[in-house]
């Protein structure tokens, strides 16, 4: 496998068969808008002018025509043996795409900014030890949850003096910008063993800097599997100390064959959790079994007359899931929630791996098992000693950190996700047992509901209860006004209610990152106390 430049016969003098159908033009990412100049000729709807071999180029609108400015439209030229590592083909019209390796192409979703910008500073952004090349400066990649990121400095301002992103935000050369490395996908051209991507790369090289790229590190930096970063104090001993997050967790004890027992409240998404190890996974809720649904049943065979016993209904779903050889788990879920005697039942299965002291668990099946402790659950008991015993013991809990990369993974409703990366106070609420109440569980419901309705606020009450839904549907609408916010006349200002200056100063918080002039100056008009309290919360907030 070899990285290198189209050439100027395969795209102008005899152009591939494959540029037919895709054109020549090649859109610029993110990283490239950051760190290439534009004097107004680099870059055009999208498209930007790009290297060939030799030392030729091809401009934006696709044209064999001499460009200073060129950014990086790598293509790689496969071996035999090269095709098994292509993954995720799909054929558009006449042309397959396929997957090979990562780069740092695309900014950040905005739901995750702030938190990414807030463990950057706060020095919790764990770096993986892998670095990507970036404008010939070796850059970290960093990890949040379970995206890898690297932080690039914007240095190229625009006409307009900021640089406008593929997601319509913008961003100016005193700031850093947060770019997600995700798979590359690539044109493939069976016929030449080529695969050429359908995107220039990355730009803020010349052409000398940008062949030497191509030839010595680009393949190795886009096919580099990650390895977290290791501690200097460790190395040459025969163990490590390395940092997990709770999925890390589950699944190093999943495969050491160990049972666990996962421990959360209710709606931490402690089944989905189990569910992305893995997908197949079978869940047993033990509220809604009996000893013979559990042990399987005995009937007697009245012609024979002998007594047969039948396995469960679960166990021989298990068999079949495991006949892959793969490992697949069985989830008891709301184990605490079981009466005593299902408790002793599965205390036996965890024990011996043996169903009914008859039927064994298939050898690559693993046992995770869940419930609410006593004080969160009235119907909860207490797990035996034995039984607590046998399992180690996981305690998860979802907060805004963790619950974020997991909401942008499962396209969770971009207004949900706002809400409550500005509100984390609501991802949980108190249970009242009177009306709705917020947990990560019904959030998800929202984000169901308001994607089905076309985002209908007024639906979301019977869900998450009146205080909260008020407080999301407030959150929105001072939004909204901010744009107005000079619209305030001191004579009405004079005759509003104090409810309803109150209201006025929290637009004014959410106004005062875009106008703070303006946002401060309404304040002061509202009074002493309003000022007081705007500056309290900022001054937090900060």
């Amino acid at each position: 496998m070899k990285s290198i430049f189209l050439s100027h016969k395969q795209l102008f003098d005899s152009p591939l068969s494959i540029f037919h159908v895709i054109g020549t033009t090649a859109q610029a990412t993110d990283l490239i808008l950051i760190t290439m100049p534009d004097e107004g000729f680099s870059i055009d709807g999208g498209n930007v002018n790009y290297f060939l071999a030799d030392g030729e180029c091809a401009d934006r609108l696709g044209r064999d025509y001499k460009c200073d400015t060129c950014a990086i439209r790598p293509a790689i030229v496969l071996e035999p043996g090269d095709e098994k590592l292509l993954s995720n083909a799909r054929k558009l019209s006449d042309v397959v795409t396929v997957e090979l390796g990562s780069f740092p192409c695309d900014v950040l979703e905005s739901s995750m900014r702030d938190m990414a910008e807030k463990q950057f500073k706060e020095g919790k952004l764990k770096k993986t030890g892998a670095t990507y090349t970036i404008a010939g400066e070796a850059r970290d990649v960093y990890r949040l949850g379970a995206k890898e990121l690297v932080r690039i400095p914007v240095t190229e301002e625009k006409a307009n003096g900021y640089v406008q992103l593929s997601d319509g935000s913008v961003a100016n050369i005193t700031e850093e910008v947060f770019l997600e490395v995700k798979p590359i996908r690539w044109y493939y051209d069976d016929v030449n063993r080529l695969l050429i991507c359908g995107k220039a790369i990355c730009a803020g090289l010349d052409y000398k800097e940008a062949s030497e790229y191509i030839n010595e590190k680009f393949l190795e930096e886009l096919l580099a599997v990650d390895d977290e970063e290791e501690s200097s104090s460790d190395i040459g001993k025969a163990y490590h100390i390395g940092e997990h997050d709770e999925l890390d967790t589950i699944r190093a004890f999943v495969e050491a064959n160990i049972p666990i027992f996962i421990h959360g409240l209710a709606g931490d998404g402690k089944s989905d959790r189990v569910k992305e190890i893995d997908p197949q996974v079978l869940d047993i809720e033990l509220v809604n079994e009996t000893p013979e649904t559990i042990n399987g049943r005995a009937i007697y065979n009245e012609s024979k007359d002998e007594i047969i016993d039948i396995k469960p209904v679960w166990l021989v779903k298990l068999e079949r899931i495991c006949e892959d050889g793969q490992l697949h788990i069985l989830f008891f879920d709301e184990l605490t929630n079981a009466t005593k005697q299902i408790q002793a039942i599965i205390f036996k299965i965890v024990l011996e791996r043996y169903v009914n002291n008859r039927w064994p668990l298939p050898a690559n099946a693993r046992i995770v098992a869940a419930g609410n402790d006593r004080e969160e659950s009235s119907v909860a008991h207490d797990l035996a000693e034995p039984l607590f015993g046998r399992f180690a013991h996981i305690y998860i809990k979802t907060t805004i950190e963790n619950w974020m990369p997991w909401a942008v993974g499962k396209r969770i409703n971009p207004y949900v996700m706002e809400f409550l990366a500005n509100n984390d106070l609501y991802l949980r609420t108190a249970f009242t047992g009177s009306e709705g109440y917020a947990d990560p569980r019904r959030w998800e419901m929202v984000s169901r509901l308001l994607d089905s309705s076309d985002n209908d606020f007024a639906l979301i009450k019977p869900i998450l209860g009146h205080d909260t839904a008020e407080a999301f549907i407030r959150f929105f609408r001072a939004q909204e006004e901010i744009t107005d916010l000079a619209k305030y006349t001191d004579e009405e200002i004079e005759h509003l209610t104090v409810s309803r200056k109150y209201q006025i100063a929290q637009q004014c918080l959410y106004a005062a990152s875009k106008k703070p002039q303006e946002a401060e100056a309404l304040v002061e008009k509202l009074g002493p106390e309003f000022v007081a309290w705007f500056s309290y919360v900022l001054d937090r907030k900060k």
